[in-house]
């Protein structure tokens, strides 16, 4: 779904999608009726008050205009693989404010809580890797691994942790700790 003001530019991006083969679907109640839908925020605005507000309503990622047209559509197909796409800079705006917000909330209570769920070491290594803003393929290179392998881990972990996206295993990470060595 393509939305924006600005008709001429939303028109233009929904061609460049569209001639690169991705399909755009514009109805207004797609989020509400498809609550699995990953949004990918395209704004003039860097400001923080936006990037925060657009990843709190659960956007998967957020750009800026000013992207190019392949920074556009590397951002909707890695959006569309379940990654967290923010422009540089916003990454560590929005990890930074995740950071905050679980130092502001303190320790978990301990007592009557499940036993977490086990990760593997490879699990944990990748989490900590995706609470430092790293993209997949970031990863995979850094690990020496495929892309696949990233992504088959990120989705375990989400399942294992009851997840829905990489910001929200990014959120948790940092609540963790795993940002840290």
């Amino acid at each position: 779904m393509v939305v924006d003001d600005h008709p001429m530019w939303r028109e233009a991006v929904a061609r460049d999608l569209a001639a690169a083969g991705m399909q755009v679907v514009a109805t207004a109640g797609i989020v509400a009726e498809y609550p699995d839908v990953r949004v990918l925020v395209l704004s003039a605005s860097g400001e923080q008050a936006d990037v925060l507000e657009a990843a709190k309503a659960g956007a998967t990622g957020y750009l800026v205009k000013s992207a190019s047209r392949q920074e556009l559509l590397d951002a909707v197909e890695r959006t569309a693989d379940g990654e967290a796409v923010f422009t540089p800079g916003l990454a560590g705006m929005v990890l930074g404010e995740f950071r905050r917000l679980a130092e502001d909330a303190g320790p978990s209570p301990v007592g009557g809580v499940a036993e977490p769920p086990r990760l593997t070491e490879r699990e944990t290594g990748i989490l900590r890797l995706v609470a430092k803003g790293l993209s997949s393929r970031q990863i995979a290179k850094r690990l020496d691994i495929s892309y696949r392998t990233v992504q088959n881990h990120t989705q375990n972990v989400l399942g294992k942790l009851q997840l829905h996206n990489r910001v929200e295993l990014a959120r948790y990470a940092i609540e963790q700790g795993l940002d840290h060595p």
